[in-house]
């Protein structure tokens, strides 16, 4: 029974030993082994795999130790019938089939306080990894450098020497260690000058805004939202009741209006617009921080791919002139990096860290420890640093390609100017709708995502588009867009 587990061949990506473990464990859990007669031996194993018998005295060795296999001396290896036991009681109780002669579904859609799975929102196809072309925006390409170092700095949070720091429940309090390399290694960059009592880590950025509206807006809230904006900004104020008041955008990031006057909170992403990617100008930053403090209104800086800057250095950060401390700044240390680590922080008043620290406990007390501490070793080493700057150098390139071959291939569509970021807003023609490009460039091989999600206004333009290009290498950028121009004028 046990060659059946051993047919396909080894995956090349992990180790013969890990491997032979999990099938052994499948064969154990599905009841394909007799449980009063020993496995074969290590001599046998090691002959039936193709591997050393050294790696199969090994393998036997862990699934002792984690209780799967008991080993009796001079008779072999066994399996823990007492654990199997447990076990397909447990199995048993979640595979029973219900009663479904008395069943009463529940109404569940009546039940939902908040609808969240029908509000609008970005949606990518499930399959777009496996497009050749997948201009989609926030997701990044394999960097091996950085998985590498990143490997290096898990390894070393997970010692002895830093275990102390994350095998505890920390109940709401962050790693002082990755505080300290916040405070000292990225706020500066931004111009930002802070202390502890004014940091709080959080699993994301998005994580930050949500924090922040479940601790300062409620029904009756207004805030001001970029309009196009941030599609789940729109959502998690919503939620929470506020009011939302669109504001202009235009080259130079959000535009005053007089509908800034009547908000309590606004929401801007200075460093670059999300999603149109323009660069909030100085003047705008300082008009924006003065207004808060003279109309007594907060302003929420998420501080959208300050990192990601082409033509010139970054600007210091909105917070940086915030004199009054009405700014709050919502950061990503991963967004860059591996956007799936979810790390970020928000900067602000000690008296608003603390009412977000005690929203925080309510949902999850505090982001996983240990990855908090890998990502302190991976900053004290200079991992990160690094690898903005070959980040930065990669994207730059994907950035010249793209509009170069946008405006070779398709000078049609109208680009809006950006500095840097990882996507491209662009316009489309005439009256084009972006969501019949895409069904047409998917058609092709070709992933773009269209802009109307990202409007507040009830009746949004269709004929905006957001381009990706970190996902994809720079050889892969022109042909892409090649296709991409096929798809715009079969739509025509």
């Amino acid at each position: 029974m046990l060659e059946q587990y051993f047919r396909s061949p080894m995956d090349a990506h992990s180790t013969k030993q890990q491997q032979m473990r999990e099938r052994l464990i499948e064969a154990i859990l599905d009841g394909a082994l007799p449980r009063h007669e020993p496995l074969p031996s290590t001599r046998e194993l090691a002959d039936l795999v193709g591997v050393s018998r050294n790696t199969a005295m090994l393998v036997y060795q862990r699934l002792t130790d984690d209780g799967f296999l008991i080993a009796h001396p001079r008779r072999g290896h066994f399996i823990d019938a007492h654990y199997l036991d447990r076990r397909l009681v447990q199995r048993g109780a979640v595979d029973a089939p219900p009663d479904t002669a008395t069943a009463n579904p529940a109404n569940w859609s009546a039940r939902f306080a908040m609808g969240a799975a029908k509000l609008r929102n970005i949606v990518k196809p499930v399959n777009w990894r496996e497009q050749p072309y997948p201009f989609v925006y926030g997701q990044v390409m394999a960097d091996d450098i950085g998985l590498a170092r990143w490997r290096d700095a898990l390894r070393s949070a997970g010692s002895s020497r830093h275990a102390g720091a994350w095998i505890g429940d920390q109940v709401d309090a962050d790693d002082p260690l990755l505080l300290a390399q916040i405070l000292t290694r990225v706020l500066p960059q931004r111009g930002i000058r802070a202390r502890a009592e004014n940091l709080l880590i959080t699993i994301g950025a998005q994580n930050a805004l949500y924090l922040i509206a479940q601790a300062l807006t409620g029904p009756g809230t207004r805030v001001g939202l970029e309009d196009p904006g941030y599609a789940d900004a729109f959502n998690i104020f919503r939620s929470r009741g506020a009011t939302l008041v669109p504001l202009p955008v235009d080259g130079e990031g959000v535009m005053a209006a007089d509908a800034m006057a009547s908000c309590d909170l606004i929401c801007a992403t200075p460093s670059h617009q999300c999603p149109t990617g323009a660069t909030m100008s100085l003047d705008r930053r300082t008009a924006l921080a003065r207004m808060a403090r003279e109309a007594d209104l907060l302003v929420v800086e998420d501080d959208y791919e300050h990192e990601l800057n082409f033509t010139g250095a970054p600007r210091a950060a909105l917070k940086s002139h915030d004199a009054s401390d009405r700014v709050i700044y919502a950061g990503s240390l991963t967004k860059t990096l591996f956007p799936g680590l979810r790390l970020g922080f928000v900067v602000a008043a000690p008296e608003v860290i603390e009412e977000l620290r005690a929203v925080r406990r309510l949902m999850y007390r505090h982001p996983p420890a240990l990855d908090q501490r890998a990502m302190a070793v991976f900053m004290a080493e200079g991992h990160l640093d690094a690898h903005l700057r070959r980040t930065r150098a990669h994207l730059s390139a994907r950035w010249s390609a793209m509009t170069a071959a946008l405006g070779a291939l398709a000078p049609e569509v109208a680009l809006s100017p950006t500095s840097g970021g990882s996507a491209i807003w662009a316009r489309l023609p005439g009256t084009l709708d972006a969501r019949d490009v895409a069904r047409a460039a998917m058609a092709r091989g070709v992933v773009i995502e269209a802009g109307d999600v990202h409007f507040l206004r009830p009746d949004p333009p269709r004929a905006y588009m957001r381009l990706g290009f970190a996902a994809l290498p720079t050889h892969r950028i022109a042909p892409g867009v090649a296709l991409l121009a096929q798809a715009i004028h079969e739509a025509t």
